[in-house]
């Protein structure tokens, strides 16, 4: 069977995305910054004019068994520099100047660069831990990158931002796997009903359906199973539990059996 194509077929690749720090200020934000690329598959970094400290022990403890990507790092001396190479760039920023529109949420900055050619090498740059990116840094990003946080506190921790962005960008690429989808399979409809006759007839057995009319609460189950998607596993899990009610129903059974018959005390 041949599938048909999308209609814009995502081209991307975490490497081809370039994580940029500007003066990041505290070693344990930067660990902590390796640490969210590694969660979501990235491994590309620069650090423009970093800390003196930025590989002390406090970094390697935040990052853990991402510290690697910190000992290669890039070191540049201003951003243009780091910008070598890169065909856009996503600047992340709660700075709403009048000349800046067209702002992309984390959500949909990740769509752009999912959709983007393979070709292009995309940087997503972040700046200070207190005061962000400058105007001058910002003018040389084409994109800018605002997470809507609540105005009582509207900054947010440098690692934080970059793991939303991240994230975005990961569900985009579909590299992030969604804990809806289950099995590469949903359960054919032979199987479902073969789990719905050995429910009728499980449930009927403990008089948990009216035997008069069962359709009812059966229709329920349906309803709900049908909403869940069930794959081969989870229908295997239902069977399984039908049949552990048969057995209790059945030992049940005997020992009421065994009571009954006279001269059993």
């Amino acid at each position: 069977m041949i599938k048909p194509k999308k209609e814009q077929e995502l081209s991307m690749k975490p490497d081809n995305i370039t994580i940029i720090l500007v003066a990041p200020q505290g070693p344990m934000n930067i660990g902590a910054v390796c640490r969210a690329m590694m969660n979501f598959g990235f491994a590309r970094l620069k650090l423009v004019n970093p800390c003196d400290d930025y590989l002390s022990m406090d970094a390697k403890k935040m990052a853990l068994k991402a510290y690697p990507i910190l000992e290669k790092a890039e070191l540049h001396g201003d951003l243009t520099s780091a910008l070598e190479g890169c065909h856009t760039a996503f600047g992340t920023t709660r700075r709403f100047g009048k000349y800046r529109r067209d702002f992309f949420t984390p959500e949909t900055a990740g769509r752009k660069i999912a959709h983007m050619d393979e070709t292009l090498q995309c940087a997503l740059v972040l700046g200070r831990e207190d005061s962000g990116l400058t105007t001058p840094e910002l003018s040389l990003c084409q994109h800018f990158v605002t997470i809507p946080t609540h105005d009582a506190y509207a900054s947010m921790n440098l690692s934080h931002s970059l793991g939303i962005c991240l994230y975005e960008i990961s569900k985009a690429l579909g590299s992030t796997p969604s804990p809806e989808t289950g099995s590469n399979r949903l359960a054919e409809i032979r199987e479902l009903e073969q789990m719905y006759a050995h429910m009728e007839k499980t449930l009927l057995r403990i008089d948990f359906l009216n035997p008069h009319n069962p359709d009812p609460i059966l229709r329920t189950f349906r309803r709900i199973f049908a909403r869940a998607l069930l794959d081969p596993r989870d229908v295997k899990i239902v069977h399984g539990l039908m049949n552990r009610i048969d057995w209790t129903e059945e030992q049940r059974r005997k020992l009421c059996h065994e009571k009954e018959i006279p001269g059993n005390r």
